[in-house]
């Protein structure tokens, strides 16, 4: 699944970050952000209109994301209520 599809207050783990073409810089751009494999990632809010922004939380750290660079950023959902 992909960020994006995460459901409100939804916690994953980043799998994986897509790059659509060679030297994306948006790609790597999120990953200098923290979006690399393994790291915990939550769906914390999202905008009003079109539900974009997302608001996202990668560690301490807050980033409001459009859901285009939302979906490429690949996860793996925990359950609610299992400890990570």
């Amino acid at each position: 699944m992909t960020l994006s599809d995460l459901p409100l207050h939804g916690s994953a783990l980043v799998d994986a970050v897509q790059d659509l073409h060679a030297n994306d810089a948006i790609a790597r751009r999120l990953r200098e952000l923290g979006f690399v494999k393994g790291e915990d990632v939550r769906l914390v809010a999202r905008g009003p209109v079109g539900g974009e922004p997302l608001l996202v939380q990668v560690g301490f750290t807050r980033f409001a994301l459009r859901r285009s660079e939302a979906r490429r950023i690949l996860v793996t959902a925990i359950p609610a209520g299992a400890a990570a």
